[in-house]
Formats: structure tokens, C-alpha cells, sequence
């Protein structure tokens, strides 16, 4: 490395000579230094040896600020932990599928007085009551916020959840049911729940309002973008007003199972160029081949459009769900990038690196 120093230089005084000081700039080949290193080094002058000491101040290349592509301005993460969790009210608690469809799903809102901020896309971690088999109380579990910013009441007090009951038959032959799904589901307005975060900044929405936001969801993990359109299509924000594209795909197996399919087609009629809304039935429709209708079949009738749209830097791409869900995606992209000679691989790395390739799966 090259470096230049600029050096006071002083002779020293003979019988002979009297030269004033004065400043010498000296460009040496290669040295090494660290802040603050005491450079010396032995010059001639009109014959005589001079020793040059200059003290070399360097500083660190200034670090380049990542600027994030996503609203994460002011977020709180971790404001509640385990040993001292918020503890809210259960206000409303709803099943949201239908009677026939395979399994229960509940829309439920807490209170929060305004004491646990959260962002679109975070979660919270729930602890459910009473304790487990080693007599421990029970460990959190997370879920993804279903509810805005300002959450279903306009007021900022309030947070939403999308629960699954779990209940399932194991080896044995026995009914097993999952310890927090269960508690959530089973909540009475008024019963007081133990709550933790918020946390996570993987799924934050984009700052850009002209972005295009392709959003991926089977079953429950419609949660998050329910708090996206919310944010987008049901509330007014002075700083921030959605003109772009938002386009859901969501996976479920009977249409008794569809989730909040009558605030999406409200949101769709009033903003009818700005939202688009797929879905994919699994047990009730198939493609032109046959096939049943999972989320990547639905999207593979539409693959040309979104290999185009995922080659512009302000589309974004979130996922949340199952987690064989990607590897259908990628299944699609591999040939249509081919053909435009790009490793898909490579490519969807770079999205991620960029922010705009997001992915929540269970």
C-alpha cells in the first residue's frame, strides 16, 4: 500500500550550514501501519544523513451503510421476553373456516394498550397457560401477526393472530393436540394470554409504494399479508399511500378453508388495478393437466408474467408456510431463467441479498 507522508524535517545545526526547517513530502514503496505508527527513515540532503520522523495518523476506510428496501425505521424487537411477558386480554375470538372444512382456524384479537409496537410482518410469541410434563411452564411459541400496525380497531391497542388448532393422531393410535394452538383456540373474551417480542424483520413490508409485492401463503401463513393489505388498501396513512402492484397467492384444500376471502375481494373491488388475488384449492380443482391445484401449480399459469416482473429491482417476493413450497417455485423459475441464460440459484441468491426475496416457513 501506498502512502504519502508529509513530514516536519529538521537538519541539525553545524558551523557550516544553517537551513531553516521546512516540510518534505516522502512517498516510501510499501510500508505497513497501523493507526498512530511512528514512521523514521533515513534521507540524504546536500550529502548529509537526515532521520525523518513523521507520525503517520491513518483511519479505517469509512463502512458503507446498508440502506434497507424495507420499512424497518424505529422497529422495536424484544420489548417482552419469557420471564417477563406482556400480559394482554383476549377481546374477540372467531373460527374463521368452514364447519366441513379439515381443521379449525380462529381469528383472535388481544389487547395490548399500546404497549407492544409491532410492524406488519413481525410476530409475536404466545406462552400458553398451566405447565408441562417436567412441571416447567410451557415454552413460547410464535405466530405471525394477522393484524396491521394499528391493528383491527384503528387505535394502536390491539394485536391479531390466525391459529390453526393442531390435533393430530400419532403412531400409537392416540389424539394428540398441540399445546399453545389449542389454548389460543379455546379462549374466552376476557381471559388473559402471556405475550412475548415483538420479533423479526425478515418479513417487513418494502418503503417503496410503487413496488410490486408478490405474496405467498398456504393455510395460516396468510397471516402476515393480511397485515400488509390492510396497511395497503383498508387505512390511510399520511406518509405512506400503496400505487403499486400487490398479488396474493393463496393455498388451501377446500374452499371452506379460505381465510379472509371476503375482506380480499372488498379490497379487489375498490382497488381493482392495484390487487390481484389467486387461489389455489388443492382438494376441489386441478390444472389443464389434471393436476391438483397447489400453490405452484396456480403459479405456473402465470410463470411467464412473474419471471418478468421478478427481473425488475422493485419486485418483491414473501413466502409463508409450508416449506415445500419453495422448491415448487424454484421448479418453475429454472427453465424461464435458462432461456434468459441466468442461473436461477444465482439469481434468487441475489434477490435475498437485496431484501427482496423473503421467506418464512414452517
Amino acid at each position: 500500500m501506498a502512502a504519502t507522508v508529509n513530514a516536519a524535517v529538521s537538519f541539525p545545526t553545524t558551523n557550516s550550514t544553517s537551513l531553516p526547517a521546512r516540510f518534505s513530502t516522502i512517498t516510501p514503496e510499501r510500508i505497513s501501519f497501523n493507526k498512530g505508527f511512528l514512521y523514521s527513515r533515513n534521507v540524504s540532503s546536500g550529502g548529509k544523513a537526515v532521520k525523518i520522523r513523521a507520525q503517520v495518523t491513518t483511519e479505517a476506510p469509512a463502512k458503507v451503510v446498508k440502506v434497507s428496501k424495507k420499512n424497518d425505521e424505529g422497529i422495536v424487537v424484544n420489548k417482552f421476553k419469557p420471564k417477563n411477558p406482556y400480559t394482554g386480554l383476549c377481546l374477540l375470538n372467531t373460527k374463521i373456516t368452514g364447519d366441513d372444512a379439515p381443521g379449525e382456524t380462529w381469528h383472535m384479537v388481544f389487547s395490548t394498550e399500546g404497549e407492544v409496537p409491532y410492524r406488519e410482518g413481525q410476530s409475536i410469541g404466545v406462552i400458553a397457560d398451566g405447565i408441562d410434563k417436567n412441571g416447567k411452564p410451557h415454552k413460547l411459541r410464535l405466530y405471525s401477526i394477522a393484524s396491521s400496525a394499528i391493528g383491527d380497531f384503528g387505535n394502536s391497542k390491539t394485536v391479531s393472530l390466525c391459529v390453526k388448532r393442531l390435533v393430530y393422531t400419532n403412531d400409537q393410535g392416540e389424539t394428540v393436540k398441540g399445546v399453545c394452538s389449542n389454548f389460543l383456540c379455546d379462549l374466552k373474551p376476557g381471559a388473559e394470554v402471556k405475550i412475548t417480542g415483538p420479533v423479526g424483520k425478515e418479513m417487513l413490508m418494502p418503503k417503496d409504494p410503487n413496488a410490486t409485492i408478490i405474496m405467498l401463503a398456504t393455510g395460516t401463513g396468510i397471516a402476515p399479508f393480511r397485515s400488509f393489505l390492510w396497511n395497503m388498501f383498508f387505512e390511510k396513512h399520511q406518509d405512506y399511500e400503496f400505487k403499486g402492484l400487490a398479488w396474493l397467492f393463496l393455498g388451501v384444500p377446500t374452499t371452506s378453508s379460505l381465510l379472509y376471502k371476503d375482506e380480499f375481494e372488498k379490497m379487489k373491488s375498490k382497488y381493482p388495478e392495484n390487487l390481484r388475488v389467486d387461489y389455489a384449492v388443492s382438494r376441489e380443482q386441478t390444472n389443464e393437466k389434471g393436476e391438483k391445484m397447489y400453490i405452484q401449480t396456480r403459479m405456473a399459469q402465470y410463470a411467464e408474467e412473474l419471471w418478468e416482473l421478478l427481473k425488475k429491482d422493485n419486485t418483491f417476493i414473501y413466502m409463508c408456510g409450508l416449506k415445500g413450497m419453495e422448491k415448487g417455485i424454484d421448479d418453475i423459475m429454472v427453465n424461464l431463467a435458462a432461456r434468459d441464460g441466468i442461473d436461477w440459484i444465482e439469481y434468487k441468491r441475489q434477490l435475498k441479498k437485496s431484501e427482496q426475496w423473503n421467506v418464512e416457513v414452517y
